[in-house]
């Protein structure tokens, strides 16, 4: 079974897999997504409605106190770290972008709290244009499906993910790929007795791997 076709069975179980952050706007799509790091979105869709209530823009933001910020996020993991981040990405915005978000990876790269997963889905998610962005589920599910090698890198990963997979279904397929990890094939305990891909399935490999690595 190709990458293609696993996407395929993916598509028949989540026919309507999305970016679950709540947002408006680019700016807050890359703010939720910042916060989203080691944290689910569900705690994220949390906070940000009062967040963005009051900074709905990378302008208000910028001008916000960082103890104000952080009083809207306190809930969240790492709270402080990625107060300091949206407040200076905001600030960043402002001065160098004219309070629009890029959509290139090397401006996109220059904010506060930016890495290459953040960028992926910014520019999947608010710009369509192809991307595929590789998080804690995508790595997961593609080193079980064999897709990727369990050593691999998550830039190695997001290399041949791109290589396997049609470009023109990058931006859903991401999406996909998270909706099996958080619903089906998760970290622990996966639901494996209604999983299409058992035949093809290296969990024990990876998890052999990831044990003599420990």
């Amino acid at each position: 079974m190709n990458a293609n076709e696993i996407l395929d069975e993916m598509e028949k179980l989540y026919p309507n897999a999305e970016c679950e952050l709540k947002h408006e706007t680019p700016f807050q799509l890359l703010v939720a997504v910042v916060l989203s790091a080691q944290t689910t979105d569900e705690s994220v869709n949390k906070v940000t409605p009062a967040l963005f209530a009051a900074y709905p823009t990378s302008k208000a933001m910028a001008q916000a106190s960082l103890s104000d910020i952080e009083s809207y996020i306190r809930r969240i993991g790492l709270y402080r770290n990625k107060a300091r981040s949206i407040l200076k990405l905001s600030q960043d915005l402002e001065e160098k972008f004219h309070g629009e978000v890029p959509s290139s990876y090397k401006d996109l790269m220059s904010l506060a709290g930016v890495g290459r997963k953040t960028a992926n889905v910014v520019r999947s998610v608010a710009f369509d244009i192809p991307s595929f962005a590789v998080d804690t589920h995508v790595d997961r599910i593609s080193k079980r499906l064999g897709l990727t090698k369990p050593y691999d890198s998550v830039e190695k990963v997001e290399e041949k993910l791109k290589r396997k997979i049609d470009r023109d279904r990058w931006n859903r397929g991401h999406h996909e790929f998270i909706f099996f990890g958080r619903y089906l094939c998760h970290s622990r305990n996966p639901e494996c007795y209604r999983c299409p891909f058992t035949d093809i399935c290296k969990k024990d490999k990876v998890d052999a791997y990831l044990k003599k690595k420990a």
